[in-house]
């Protein structure tokens, strides 16, 4: 995968933190989830989150949006804390995007329908809509693809349009769930391109959580490795593939992103 990794520019990251989980702990029907972690998001960097089923890298996308309250802890955004802001606050005032793994689009409605329908939620003013649509249009080349219903795209296409949906409201935060489940290798490809992307051109802080480990390594900043609520594992690809306790409880000894 040495064609993303020239994409990869860091001399302009900030080290500046945009969003914090401090001392987090979640319950779900007595079960441990979360387990007292903490965790910074750096501006305009892209942050992996890694690890088996079950060990909260959901619930740590639900807790930054929202959807779930922390049992203890604390969520700071921006430098506020928004324990008690909703859902709908939260992304206004943060500038949330969420792609999800399934869904985000609907499938009777045309793409080009589809991006004017999250464009009519989100800027009031038609020609800046008009504006902002175009610039989608382009950045993803959707030109050939306008009138097509979104039931009939392919699966890299529809991911194409959901991440394009969420970048309606010019998002500061953009959180991808599973962006390359399911996808061929030239998709995942194009995908990791256009992560990058985001990162330099658009200056957005992205946190993407995939079971496709060496994809997700080959187009992060930084990864973090989860197991049994905690973070057992945090810093560059390399680093993180070479750590003891990430390679006896999620990697294995042969693993490489090579």
């Amino acid at each position: 995968m040495g064609l993303i990794k020239k994409f990869r520019i860091k001399s302009y990251k900030a080290e500046e933190t945009i969003v914090e989980l401090k001392n987090i702990s979640v319950f779900y029907n007595k079960r441990q989830i979360i387990d007292n972690l903490n965790l910074k998001i750096r501006k305009q960097e892209i942050l992996g989150m890694l690890g088996p089923n079950g060990v909260g890298k959901s619930t740590i996308f639900n807790l930054i949006t929202g959807l779930k309250d922390p049992d203890y802890g604390d969520i700071i955004i921006d430098g506020i804390n928004c324990n008690k802001l909703p859902i709908n606050e939260r992304f206004a005032k943060f500038k949330l995007g969420l792609v999800p793994q399934y869904g985000g689009l609907i499938h009777d409605l045309s793409l080009l329908d589809n991006l004017k329908l999250v464009s009519e939620i989100h800027i009031k003013e038609k020609e800046l809509r008009e504006i902002k649509i175009n610039k989608l249009i382009s950045q993803f080349e959707f030109e050939p693809l306008l009138k097509i219903k979104a039931k009939h795209l392919s699966g890299g296409q529809k991911k194409k349009l959901v991440i394009a949906m969420s970048l309606v409201n010019d998002p500061k935060i953009l959180l991808l769930d599973e962006p390359f489940a399911a996808l061929d290798i030239l998709t995942i490809r194009m995908l990791q391109e256009i992560i990058l992307n985001l990162q330099s051109t658009e200056e957005i802080s992205v946190v993407v959580c995939d079971h496709q480990a060496r994809d997700l390594l080959n187009c992060v900043d930084r990864a973090i490795v989860l197991s049994n609520g905690k973070i057992i594992a945090s810093g560059s690809p390399n680093e993180v593939i070479s750590d003891k306790a990430a390679k006896n409880q999620y990697f294995g000894d042969e693993f490489n992103i090579n």
